[in-house]
């Protein structure tokens, strides 16, 4: 370690230091400040996006209670154009697909659950999306593509229950009793929702022979 014997020859040592490193000192410093401010901005930006999409989507909510087609349509498309980074454009094209489903437009409804399955990463808003759509196809008769959709992406876990009750009301539309009867069995088994409508699917179901 350097000593100096006067002051003056300390004062002189950092003047000299200074000549050398003042410079890289000093962007070091601003480069810090602006990474600190700029990470400040970011995360205010994305907070102030965040409560924007979240009003937007409480707006859509309100027109979808109230029947409000058009409206549902001009939200959720605006979700998708200002805030498709979130989740919320996501939430908004399933309300519109369902929206959709209660106007008895199901090729509407099959086309945003598609794109919802076909377009977004979160897993479990894709397996939601998927068990409306195979309704939605259970409904229009389509029982094959439904059956296809069921066995493609029933992994069990936390929508296992959901997709077995599927099974059942695919087993049940094709008049195979035995079969809907094991899968409701399994829906009720595996925690599946609303399991006083799948116990009540399951008690209609015709004695098999």
């Amino acid at each position: 370690m350097n000593s100096y014997e006067t002051d003056e020859e300390r004062a002189e040592a950092i003047k000299n230091w200074w000549k050398k490193n003042g410079l890289s000192v000093l962007v070091g410093v601003g480069l810090g400040l602006g990474i600190v401010f700029g990470w400040q901005a970011w995360m205010d930006y994305r907070e102030t996006l965040k409560q924007q999409a979240s009003a937007a989507f409480e707006q859509l909510l309100v027109a979808a209670d109230t029947q409000a087609t058009e409206s549902v349509l001009a939200q959720s498309e605006r979700l998708r154009e200002e805030f498709s980074g979130t989740t919320y454009a996501t939430l908004a094209a399933l309300v519109q697909a369902r929206v959709a489903l209660e106007a008895g437009s199901q090729a509407d409804a099959r086309a945003v659950l598609e794109q919802v399955i076909a377009t977004t990463s979160d897993p479990g808003l894709v397996r939601i999306a998927i068990l409306r759509l195979v309704r939605v196809l259970i409904v229009a008769d389509d029982l094959e593509t439904a059956a296809d959709l069921v066995a493609k992406h029933d992994g069990s876990g936390a929508f296992g229950g959901a997709f077995a009750a599927l099974r059942g009301d695919i087993a049940a539309a094709r008049g195979r009793t035995a079969d809907a009867r094991v899968a409701y069995e399994q829906a009720l088994a595996g925690g599946a929702p609303n399991p006083d409508r799948i116990r009540m699917k399951l008690d209609n179901l015709p004695p098999t022979s």
